[in-house]
């Protein structure tokens, strides 16, 4: 029980912090670390919980991707792609709608960021879908929703954070682990049902309120755009290319050349290269040279720093509570008593959606992965959920419900801000997208659908 204390402490502290004083995120995780340290008594094992918190190589695999999430944007890749995306997409009815599901969910992969996401592509797919007959509210949430799928579809920089939770879970059960190219392939199989879904769902609120195809004026011409930017259409392959390699070959090209240990850390590595190739392949075929010269660069990241920490101080910040935590048995206790609950299958896959979609009100997705991951993947696994699928949900059920249930659903809000749409049409409005996608978590937990890989 007094373990369950310190949970309580943690969640108010957030809270109070966020929500009340509106203060950052990180911040509040890190207020709640030191406040559990003096509730704790565990000051003398500070240095322990920093060095666990920052001794894990998956979080510089997360500032890989968040740097080339400021290259690909600063050097308007992104544009590029969108653009060719539109004037694919664009020519059918709702196709503003269906453009902005496909290119936000992308792009959101690509920064790991749901805010910075809605507000870089909803500022060219909002616009568009509210002069086809999108109302603001409606038009604000299909971008908000799908730029918040970013944070389970790979290469997400949020991903690396449950690929540890199953990692943790593997080597505490004596389970064989699994290569980072099968888990994306898994992951990808999960985020093809949430996409279809949000099409779906986008397909019938056009109906509902008859919205009209973009008129040719407003569409960008598909030779053009092809033209300007068929060679950003490639960073897709290469970033994806070596995950589904390395997923096809590792058990036996791969080991029989590099051998066991060879492959496992070619594997792990893959997290690490891919963004780095792509950066300097945005480089390359970006028109302006001269915005990519060194200095420019480092201007870029200088420039972008007030994104990229934010992200990794909650992930460091996250990890070190994880670790104390670790030390207090705080996880275990709160398994011990959901198992205790002798829930079903069916029970406690409700139980954990209704539990992270309660605490992504007021605790980030990241750290809830970080610090519940392995132990929700272990209630999960106890009632009969591959253990492979529990994990790879995890940036679901944690980072995607946490980006769009309010008050912390700042997607929402970064819609609202670009749609200027009504705050009490647009909460309601939501409501259907949070519902969708707690049903469908549901559904994918329970196997109730097929997912590749499982």
């Amino acid at each position: 029980m007094e373990s369950l204390i310190y949970l309580g402490i943690m969640l108010a502290v957030i809270c109070v912090w966020f929500l009340g004083f509106k203060r950052p995120v990180y911040e509040a995780v890190l207020l709640a670390f030191v406040i559990l340290l003096f509730v704790t008594g565990t000051w003398s094992n500070v240095l322990v919980y920093i060095d666990e918190g920052l001794s894990t190589s998956l979080l510089y695999s997360m500032v890989a991707f968040v740097s080339m999430s400021i290259i690909l944007t600063r050097t308007k890749i992104v544009d590029s792609c969108i653009a060719v995306i539109l004037s694919l997409i664009g020519r059918i009815r709702g196709g503003a709608g269906y453009t902005a599901v496909i290119a936000s969910a992308f792009m959101g992969a690509l920064s790991g960021s749901g805010p910075g996401n809605v507000m870089a592509t909803g500022s060219l797919t909002i616009p568009a879908m509210k002069k086809t007959g999108f109302p603001a509210e409606l038009a604000a949430n299909i971008e908000s929703n799908a730029s918040y799928m970013g944070n389970m579809i790979p290469p997400s920089s949020n991903i690396v954070a449950a690929m540890a939770a199953f990692t943790a879970y593997a080597a505490a059960n004596g389970i064989e682990d699994v290569s980072q190219g099968k888990f994306w392939i898994v992951l990808w199989g999960i985020a093809a049902w949430f996409v279809a879904q949000r099409l779906i769902m986008v397909w019938a609120f056009c109906k509902y309120y008859k919205v009209e195809k973009m008129s040719k004026e407003e569409l960008p011409a598909l030779k053009e755009t092809l033209r300007a930017g068929w060679k950003a259409m490639f960073l897709p392959v290469i970033i994806l290319l070596p995950f589904i390699l390395d997923a096809a070959f590792s058990d036996n090209f791969f080991v029989s050349r590099l051998g066991a240990e060879g492959a496992k850390y070619l594997s792990k590595s893959v997290l690490l290269f891919v963004a780095g190739i792509s950066s300097i392949y945005a480089c390359l075929i970006v028109k302006d040279k001269s915005a990519v010269t060194p200095a420019k660069i480092a201007k870029m990241f200088a420039g972008g720093v007030k994104s990229i920490s934010p992200a990794i101080g909650v992930c460091v910040f996250g990890y070190m509570i994880g670790a104390m935590f670790e030390d207090l048995g705080v996880a275990e206790a709160l398994g011990e008593v959901m198992a205790s609950w002798s829930f079903s299958k069916f029970g406690m896959v409700l139980a954990i959606c209704a539990i992270t979609c309660v605490m992504g009100m007021v605790v980030p997705g990241s750290s809830q992965v970080v610090i519940f991951g392995p132990v929700f993947i272990t209630l999960l696994a106890n009632v009969g959920v591959s253990p492979l699928l529990a994990a790879a949900m995890l940036p679901c059920i944690c980072g995607v419900m946490c980006g769009i249930t309010p008050p912390l659903g700042l997607g929402m809000y970064a819609g609202m801000t670009i749609a200027q749409s009504d705050f009490s049409k647009t909460f309601k409005n939501n409501m259907w997208w949070v519902v969708a996608q707690f049903v469908l978590q549901v559904a994918v937990l329970m196997g109730w659908l097929p997912v590749i890989g499982i």
